[in-house]
């Protein structure tokens, strides 16, 4: 028993590290690359094997540049998870994409979010703008979006 009280002792108890996640996302567009992005973070949550298209969500967000954008379109479906209707989209689909306004419209389509038929996997917390990067043509050969998320 003294060994193991030593053991606890010699380890600080304190944490120092945060566990994240990040989403790397392409696509032929940068819409299809948004769209990818998301439908990944949702693949964080559940697999999307399961998931079923019973209902849509309709989805708007708008930044003041691109990154600010992606950063709310992200944080906008993660609301739309956490809270009612409680959707897990299987799909993503933008259907206005303003560059100039930085605005995005998009529908969500999937099911809510049900414990027994979808498994649960990371708990997302929150969208972050740390490390966030959006490449795009002509400086890339894709488009790819890098976000990490707090799990």
């Amino acid at each position: 028993m003294q060994h193991a009280a030593l053991l606890v002792s010699a380890y600080p108890s304190k944490r120092r590290f945060l566990l994240i996640s990040r989403l790397h996302a392409w696509g032929e567009t940068l819409e299809e690359a948004f769209e990818q992005c998301a439908i990944a973070m949702f693949n964080y949550i559940t697999e999307l094997e399961l998931v079923e298209v019973k209902q849509v969500h309709h989805v708007v967000a708008q930044g003041h540049d691109m990154l600010s954008l992606l950063f709310h379109f992200l944080d906008e479906l993660l609301y739309m998870f956490c809270a009612e209707p409680y959707l897990v989209a299987k799909r993503v689909k933008i259907v206005e994409f303003d560059r100039v306004n930085f605005r995005i419209k998009a529908r969500a389509a999937g099911e809510e979010f049900t414990i027994g038929k979808h498994t649960q996997g990371a708990d997302v917390k929150a969208i972050t703008y740390s490390a966030m990067q959006i490449h795009d043509r002509p400086e890339a050969q894709r488009p790819e979006l890098f976000v990490i998320i707090d799990i």
